[in-house]
């Protein structure tokens, strides 16, 4: 089955370019739907079980959420905010004047960001690979600023560099941990919301390392390689309104990449450098996108 494309009312889709081909140019309304426009919208062939619903958030709180994404600036949901790439899209999701909701593990790098980008950004510390803890963090920050226009899954890490023999079980199980379970439960309890709001962007970062392979980075390579399959197949998976895309953010020097390159990173782009062409990118981004593997624009 091919990775289904679609159009919804906010964006204005100039047809005259491929899919396949040339990138169709996309424009944003200056206004988001508002909770009417955006209901009945949507059709899915396997409906959000009530159960799941109920477990993850309330009817009263996702309409209180519905109306906050129709009555305030675009909310962007952005793991791994602590460094790196994550780090950088929140200066530049705030400066465009969206709402950043961000997580990540450091209670100090938290701290921090709610003191920079105060109300009504907001930032909590959140382990991924915790199940509970991410189910709850999406019901608290869905009921206070309603479900993300946009939903980044940027958090991961890199195994220390040698051969796939040598790596202990234990530090396989944390890449695996953080790169694909902390991603799936993200989804798990996101996506329904975004499903009932009938409007939202997935970007699931991947890697140049989840199209091709290196030595000495096998346990990254494979987790990288699942983020794409498991994005193309969820793409396929989402009704009208909504996309899913794989987003290789090409070569950027950031603590990981020293850690697989030993410090040898100094010509390649900073994040800071990096988000001010991303940025841009990913709020363009619409449902004509759903199920295409992207990398982010380069100079």
């Amino acid at each position: 089955m091919q990775p289904k494309f679609h159009h919804f009312s906010i964006f204005q889709l100039d047809t005259s370019s491929s899919l396949h081909g040339s990138r169709p140019r996309t424009t944003l309304r200056n206004t988001f739907p508002t909770t009417t426009e955006i209901t009945g919208l949507c059709t899915l062939s396997s409906p959000v079980s009530d159960a799941r619903r109920d477990s993850f958030i309330t009817t009263a709180d996702l309409k209180k959420g519905l109306m906050k994404t129709s009555s305030t600036h675009p909310v962007v949901y952005i793991t791994g905010v602590s460094r790196g790439l994550g780090r950088a899209l929140v200066s530049r999701f705030a400066e465009a004047h969206w709402t950043v909701v961000g997580c990540a593990r450091t209670a100090t790098a938290i701290n921090e960001l709610s003191t920079q980008f105060q109300s009504p950004h907001r930032f909590d510390m959140v382990d991924l690979t915790d199940s509970f803890q991410v189910d709850n963090w999406a019901r608290k920050v869905i009921a206070s600023h309603g479900p993300p226009r946009l939903l980044i899954n940027n958090a991961a890490v890199v195994n220390e560099p040698q051969p796939l023999w040598k790596i202990s079980a234990e530090e396989f199980s944390r890449v695996m941990n953080i790169n694909i379970d902390g991603t799936f439960h993200v989804l798990r309890s996101v996506v329904p919301a975004m499903i009932e709001a009938c409007t939202g962007v997935i970007v699931n970062l991947s890697s140049g390392w989840g199209r091709s392979t290196s030595p000495e980075v096998a346990p990254y390579c494979a987790s990288k390689w699942a983020i794409e399959g498991l994005t193309q197949a969820f793409a396929q998976e989402l009704p009208s309104g909504l996309a899913a895309v794989a987003l290789n953010p090409g070569i950027i020097d950031t603590d990981m990449l020293r850690q697989c390159w030993q410090g040898a990173t100094d010509h390649f782009p900073s994040a800071e450098e990096w988000s001010r062409l991303a940025a841009p990118f990913l709020m363009q981004l619409g449902p004509q996108d759903n199920g295409r593997s992207l990398d982010a624009p380069s100079e």
